[in-house]
């Protein structure tokens, strides 16, 4: 292979890696410099099976395509350099001629698929709340009727009785009629349109440590860590400081009142949220060091009613998912015992091109 052919594979965005047959790499382009965060003269010289971790794809998937003298692409797997963190990759490898033999070498062509999954994993996770919002909301306006029926007849029971012991059991039926009915009320809350007007973030944080300084005084210790660089956001102040409150009331609740929570905030570029690519973004993140979300319901975390807290209505994060989906953001999070962070993203200005 010519120094020529080298110099147009320098060009790709896409990583190259060239082995020869003997498993050693003869050449790296920039960008699998850039992707593995190794030089070339880490890369050149060396065998592959110094270089990389993995669980044995990559040497089978060079193996398939070598013995069947085909390209051949691994989708999805992970793979590291030897004591770093692995990246979720696709890797297509295609036999080629290395000095003037054919097929004694393979060309390995990685791609980081990491973003495209998330981004994925956002489109439907958001069509899917989108879809048991509207479920919800429809199974709230059915309840909502004979719960008031319901009410109403105990009120006029409750005249009617003559025993004052019957009272009680009247109450009761009222005070769970009224219960139900608020929680009816939050369901159908999101789906009044938000109004934007400039703000200024970090008065919404500050107003939501405030509140959780207030409910936890003794137990709570809310650190901040702002960008005051930060430009001004169209956005609905009452909604936004809904959201960044139930997350960190969240927080509060699963430490029961004892632990920290961190309020950060910073700028992110060339973001892609709802299939819009925007120039900038706010990034608002709100971290605990609490036990973290369980396992068994970490897919299901903003669907409503699910709740990893005993007692807990299920509806905080599923309101929130729901105001920041109305802002055109995303929400996600990342969770392991000792820490659990919160990620919101909200675009700043006009969408770049309209491009995804």
């Amino acid at each position: 292979m010519t120094g020529a052919v080298f110099t147009g594979l320098d060009l790709l965005t896409t990583a190259v890696v060239l082995v020869d047959e003997g498993g050693i790499v003869r050449y790296a382009n920039p960008a699998a410099e850039n992707l593995f965060e190794l030089s070339s003269k880490a890369f050149v010289g060396h065998p592959v099976s110094e270089i990389f971790e993995d669980d044995g794809v990559l040497h089978a998937t060079i193996d398939y395509a070598r013995i069947h003298h085909c390209n051949h692409t691994e989708h999805d797997f992970r793979l590291g350099v030897t004591g770093r963190d692995r990246l979720r990759l696709s890797c297509t490898v295609a036999p080629i001629d290395l000095d003037g033999r054919a097929d004694n070498g393979v060309l390995l062509e990685f791609r980081h698929i990491e973003k495209q999954l998330q981004v994925a994993h956002e489109e439907r996770l958001l069509d899917q709340s989108q879809a048991n919002r509207e479920l919800i909301r429809n199974l709230a306006h059915e309840i909502k009727n004979p719960l008031g029926g319901i009410r109403g007849a105990a009120q006029l029971l409750d005249r009617e009785l003559e025993r004052p012991n019957l009272h009680e059991y009247t109450q009761v039926i009222m005070k769970e009629a009224d219960r139900l009915q608020a929680l009816m009320g939050r369901l159908l809350t999101p789906h009044r349109p938000p109004q934007i007007a400039p703000l200024n973030i970090h008065e919404v944080l500050e107003r939501v440590r405030s509140l959780i300084l207030a409910e936890y005084p003794h137990g709570i210790e809310v650190r901040r860590d702002y960008d005051t660089s930060l430009p001004l956001l169209d956005g609905d102040k009452e909604q936004l400081i809904q959201v960044m409150l139930n997350i960190s009331r969240n927080a509060a609740q699963v430490m029961a009142g004892q632990g920290r929570i961190a309020l950060r905030t910073r700028i992110a570029r060339q973001i892609t949220l709802a299939r819009r690519r925007y120039r900038h973004a706010l990034r608002v993140q709100i971290s605990d060091n609490g036990p973290g979300i369980p396992e068994e319901i970490r897919d299901r975390i903003f669907y409503p009613l699910v709740s990893g807290r005993e007692g807990g209505s299920g509806l905080g994060l599923t309101l929130a998912q729901t105001f920041i989906a109305q802002h055109h953001g995303t929400i996600t999070f990342d969770s392991h015992p000792g820490n659990t962070t919160f990620n919101v993203l909200l675009p700043v200005g006009p969408v770049r091109d309209g491009k995804s």
